[in-house]
């Protein structure tokens, strides 16, 4: 199974490089772009084929390492 993780920074909680890459954008001409954030995807794969088994323990992965949850929030695809 092909495993996703998308984690980006929760509101509220100051994006400096989305406001390095919202100014960039701006003095490129782009003045009308606001509110950007970045992330970071994480991909990989996993065995076997139960895809729930598969989502909690991606879940865990995040819980524990791929995501500072205090911080950031993610999200999980499994395909």
């Amino acid at each position: 199974m092909k495993a996703k993780v998308h984690v980006f920074l929760k509101p509220g909680v100051l994006d400096v490089q989305g406001k390095a890459v919202e100014q960039a954008l701006h003095g490129l001409g782009w003045g009308g772009v606001e509110h950007v954030r970045v992330g970071k995807t994480i991909e990989f794969d996993l065995p076997g084929a139960d895809r729930a088994a598969a989502e909690a323990e991606v879940k865990a992965m995040c819980e524990k390492l791929l995501a500072n949850t205090v911080i950031e929030s993610y999200r999980v695809e499994v395909a």
